[in-house]
């Protein structure tokens, strides 16, 4: 019979564990969800660094399937395509323009970045 303390990091808590990081939660929330202190977390996956790796691939879990739903969408939806659009293909797309601004002698001034916004009907004038 192994001696020692028995192990707070069940699989029901694992099992928690899992469910919170796919969701997209940080550590502190998924210990909390799971009845768990950070140091338990920490000390678990130092032990089991596969669990590490397994932790951070389901953090990325929610950006994945927001990004699945958006390209699915991008075919019925013009203004969602071009928001799309804007973000990823920013030097065609954009309607932000940023222009830095020099002082006396090409030295710094109180503001040195600009930020206008173009009149997206008015763009191609």
């Amino acid at each position: 019979m192994p001696g020692g303390r028995p192990t707070v990091v069940t699989k029901e808590v694992l099992r928690k564990l899992e469910e919170a990081f796919a969701l997209g939660c940080t550590d502190l929330e998924a210990c909390l969800y799971a009845d768990i202190g950070k140091s338990t977390l920490y000390d678990y996956q130092n032990a089991n660094p596969e669990f590490l790796e397994r932790k951070e691939e389901l953090k990325e879990s929610p950006v994945l399937r927001a990004r699945t739903t958006v390209v699915k969408e991008i075919a019925n939806d013009a203004d969602l395509a071009m928001k799309f659009l804007e973000r990823k293909c920013k030097k065609e797309f954009s309607t932000k323009v940023e222009s830095e601004q020099y002082g006396k002698d090409g030295g710094a001034i109180e503001s040195s970045l600009t930020v206008e916004y173009l009149d997206v009907d008015k763009r191609d004038e």
